[in-house]
């Protein structure tokens, strides 16, 4: 399972429909996200890229605090 926070939105993806799986780096994962979203791949720069134990996948804006 893909989980997505973009735009303000969240989504929830099986891999095959993004084209992603957990053994890509975070930067082919963003790669993929842009493609799939349509959109400007510098909009995902700043996102990370969280791992789960059960293999899902959470992709969020960075968090800033402060």
């Amino acid at each position: 399972m893909i989980h997505v926070r973009y735009e303000g939105r969240s989504f929830d993806f099986n891999e095959a429909v993004v084209g992603v799986h957990a053994s890509m780096n975070d930067e082919q994962i963003k790669d993929r996200l842009a493609q799939h979203f349509d959109a400007n791949r510098a909009k995902f720069d700043l996102y990370v890229v969280d791992r789960s134990s059960s293999g899902d996948l959470i992709i969020r804006p960075e968090a800033v605090y402060g």
